[in-house]
């Protein structure tokens, strides 16, 4: 967090990752297997069952692959199959990813001053260590967030840094009066550079450090940090899209926060909007607004509290920074710095603009600046400042994969799967623990609020009163993300005119039925279907199909 008027920060350091191992994605078929020479039988029994032959047979170890019942998610067909007589083992296939690594210098090269006595970074550790620890590697396994659109809210940018360039969608100057301090593609003060590249900067180009948020991109919202400029800009960038809002800075607490921003965070939560704020920059209590307005005094504790996130700074070691925040307005924690303070260099490495910045001016230049792959546009910057883009960068990676996934359950998934010891709850020093995307995405693409869809079509049946009817049925997912299958289709007859109303519920492998009506009635269809996570298809604006049971 850097506050309305900003402080002197400390020169940092940085650290490397090594790519972790590959999520596998499932193929939407099941592997079968008998006894090796069985197959034919086993290939007679899915045949019978109704399933589909979908991919290779493999008769040497008695394998089969299989598509469920139109309908049928893979888990009830694995259960089911598993049960056929000649049947030794069932499996939910997978596709396995090849391992790949971001080629960014930062990612690979050894800081130079880790593992020296005066640096809490272990010999080896990369100049960029923040994504490996934080689980990124995983996440970007899962997506790699080509469609997520992050608002960074802060100082401008330098829009011709080489690792800002294509990620930057719209620049907005929200100063008052405009170009107080240069446009939006300007930054003189290095903050908002640094935290829009820790965000979002081009990953897997050869150049410089990776963004958390990998291919996303951003929307810029330079600010002069008044109230008014600030809840401008919350405003702007949610109607622009942005999944996420990234608010590095804030006030001390000491007034009641603006009513502005207030609204303007309240606009922005109920578009879904996952908001993301710095915590203090002081070991304190009090965080201040915009902080305390995501995480009110007393609702840390409270998974489900609070309409955003607020992020204090970690260290290295896993432990809170001794300058962050701490207390009952943390929802979770991301690294901020590499170690205590006097260490070297106890920051995070990220894009710096190609002139002197604000930090390395006046009586005490923070010395801050450094060269990664040889390009010395960049620099160690330590502060909750820091954390808050990369939770930022995470929240919009889930909302890409899952964009069926409310804000509100984007924030509980966040604390939810942070990283904390083994039993452990929030603690005022942490709150719900360290961030770990890969865990997030992991988690985010196993959860289905996805309605399910159906359609049903009718014909006369062949005795007095009946209709025969047919209809499908699916529980279609965004990409990446795992439908649990239709469970259940009722079937909703109307007689009209006078619209009394008959049900039928039945199980989702069955697709056909014959309704009893009355002689020469009409009737008209729809079907309701419900999946296994509980989610029900909405009711249709009108019938299906329209039909006269014969006389």
């Amino acid at each position: 967090m850097v506050r309305r008027v900003l402080p002197t920060v400390v020169a940092g350091l940085v650290l490397a990752a090594s790519a972790g191992p590959a999520n596998a994605a499932p193929t939407g078929r099941l592997v079968v297997l008998g006894e090796p020479g069985a197959a034919a039988a086993v290939r007679a029994g899915a045949a019978a069952a109704g399933e589909r032959r979908a991919g290779p047979d493999v008769p040497q170890i008695g394998l089969v692959t299989v598509r469920p019942r139109r309908g049928e998610s893979l888990a009830h067909a694995a259960r089911r199959i598993a049960a056929r007589p000649g049947v030794t083992h069932v499996e939910t296939e997978r596709r396995m990813r090849l391992r790949a690594l971001p080629n960014d210098p930062a990612l690979a090269t050894t800081d130079p001053v880790a593992g020296t006595l005066t640096s809490q970074l272990p010999s080896g550790t990369p100049q960029q260590w923040t994504p490996q620890r934080e689980g990124f590697p995983g996440a970007w396994d899962v997506t790699k967030g080509a469609t997520a659109l992050v608002g960074v809210i802060d100082t401008g940018v330098d829009a011709s840094h080489p690792d800002l360039q294509g990620k930057l969608a719209q620049l907005v100057d929200q100063q008052q009066p405009a170009g107080l301090r240069g446009p939006a593609g300007v930054d003189e003060e290095g903050h908002g550079t640094h935290v829009a590249s820790l965000a979002c900067a081009a990953t897997g180009n050869g150049i410089g450090i990776a963004g958390a948020g990998h291919d996303c991109r951003l929307v810029i919202e330079k600010t002069d940090l008044s109230d008014a400029s600030i809840a401008a800009s919350i405003v702007d960038a949610t109607d622009r899209g942005v999944h996420a809002i990234n608010m590095s800075f804030g006030a001390d607490g000491t007034r009641p926060a603006s009513v502005a921003i207030k609204r303007a965070v309240r606009y922005a939560a109920h578009r879904d909007v996952v908001l993301v704020a710095a915590a203090a920059d002081e070991p304190v209590r009090e965080q201040g607004d915009p902080s305390n307005l995501l995480q009110p005094t007393g609702t840390g504790p409270d998974l489900d509290a609070g309409v955003g996130l607020s992020v204090t700074a970690a260290t290295y070691a896993d432990e809170r920074a001794s300058f962050a925040g701490f207390g009952s307005q943390i929802s979770l924690a991301a690294y901020g710095a590499a170690g205590i303070a006097g260490s070297a260099p106890p920051g995070i490495v990220g894009a710096f603009p190609s002139g002197l910045t604000r930090f390395e001016q006046g009586t005490r230049p923070c010395g801050c600046r450094t060269s990664v792959g040889g390009d010395t546009r960049y620099g160690y910057l330590a502060g909750t400042s820091m954390a808050a883009p990369q939770v930022a960068a995470a929240a919009a990676l889930v909302r890409t994969l899952n964009p069926d996934l409310p804000g509100r359950e984007v924030v509980r998934l966040l604390k939810r799967t942070a990283s904390r010891p083994a039993g452990a709850g929030w603690s005022a020093d942490l709150g719900w623990g360290i961030l770990d995307a890969g865990r997030a995405l992991a988690s985010a693409r196993t959860i289905d609020r996805g309605r399910p869809v159906s359609q049903l079509s009718a014909a006369p049946g062949a005795r007095a009163g009946t209709v025969s009817l047919r209809w499908t049925a699916n529980d279609p997912a965004p990409e990446g993300v795992l439908a649990s299958g239709v469970r259940t289709v009722e079937v909703v007859a109307v007689r009209l005119p006078d619209r009394r109303v008959q049900r039928r519920t039945l199980r989702a492998g069955q697709q056909t039925t014959t309704f009893r009506g009355d002689p020469g009635a009409r009737y008209a269809f729809f079907t309701l279907a419900r999946d296994r996570a509980g989610n029900e298809e909405r009711r249709p604006a009108r019938a299906d199909a329209v039909v006269r049971a014969p006389s």
